[in-house]
């Protein structure tokens, strides 16, 4: 059912410029989500404000879209250009070469535009390849990376978590180690598919991770293995990661424009609601604006 009108904060989306990116430019190559040709092109900010406004977003956080690493600060450069012309997005997760000691004096000139809140340096792993993008399970442990994501306190940024149930136990040991940085854990943790092992590992990890306070999570991604517009598996991720975790500590986002290889704004935005429909109106409100709009210092 349709719960009525609501503030909506799309809490990870992209806009992009081919040119820029060279898995978008270049040849077709294996993506986590499938084939991509429908969105191998310019998606500029005037298209995803229509797509956003017409499911009900007022506001939005862009998350990286892997430029190449010696081009992140062009990349935020640009999307606050657009911030200012425009108004999108709000706010902003940038990224850098986190395994490299460089890596803090870059995320301090990231940090002189004030729309940045965060960095992403994605580092899920996994035995098919195409689902990979760090180069081993077991970065995370890497001593440098340790250190730059410790120096996001002083910046008061986020750090944008994504990894596989499989390297749950390894993103425990990261988030226990640097408590006073808060972590976004991407995609609900990436549950592949319904089959029984990978739901019990799947659960295990989530169970683990929401033990500790400083790590929120993302309803996003979800057609990202489906791909498609599967209202159940939406509803199963909705209900077991809100029962980990907590309306104050989940928020939604739409993963555009990777969704719409399968769906458009209004029908994935309507699908989300009705997972979440059956609780009361202030859990609603926290998973569909407030929680972003407190972990990502959005204006109300």
């Amino acid at each position: 059912m349709d719960s009525g009108a609501m503030d909506i904060v799309d809490s990870h989306h992209h806009v992009w410029r081919t040119r820029d990116m060279p898995w978008l430019s270049g040849p077709m190559v294996p993506r986590i989500f499938g084939p991509y040709e429908p969105i191998k092109r310019d998606y500029l900010i005037d298209e995803y404000i229509a797509d956003a406004t017409s499911g009900g977003i007022t506001q939005s956080v862009y998350v990286q879209a892997n430029w190449p690493l010696d081009q992140v600060l062009a990349e935020v450069r640009w999307l606050a250009s657009l911030n200012e012309a425009t108004g999108w997005p709000t706010a902003v997760v940038g990224s850098a070469d986190l395994f490299s000691p460089d890596a803090v004096d870059v995320m301090k000139e990231q940090a002189a535009l004030p729309v940045v809140r965060g960095t992403r340096l994605q580092l899920h792993w996994h035995e098919r390849e195409e689902f990979r993008f760090a180069s081993a399970p077991d970065r995370m442990k890497d001593p440098v990376l340790r250190r730059n994501i410790a120096s996001l306190e002083e910046l008061g940024w986020v750090f944008e978590l994504q990894v596989f149930p499989g390297q749950m136990a390894a993103a425990a040991d990261l988030v226990a180690a640097i408590p006073d940085v808060t972590f976004v854990l991407v995609h609900a943790g990436m549950l592949t598919d319904r089959a029984e092992a990978t739901v019990r590992e799947w659960r295990d990890g989530m169970a683990r991770l929401a033990q500790y306070p400083n790590v929120v999570v993302k309803l996003t991604g979800q057609g990202t293995f489906t791909r498609s517009l599967d209202r159940d598996f939406i509803a199963f991720v909705a209900a077991e990661t809100v029962g980990w975790f907590g309306p104050d500590r989940a928020m939604f986002g739409t993963n555009f424009p990777v969704e719409k290889l399968w769906t458009s704004m209004p029908p994935l935005v309507l699908a989300w609601r009705d997972a979440l429909a059956h609780l009361p109106a202030a859990d609603q409100a926290a998973i569909f604006a407030g929680t972003a709009r407190r972990i990502y210092a959005l204006p109300e």
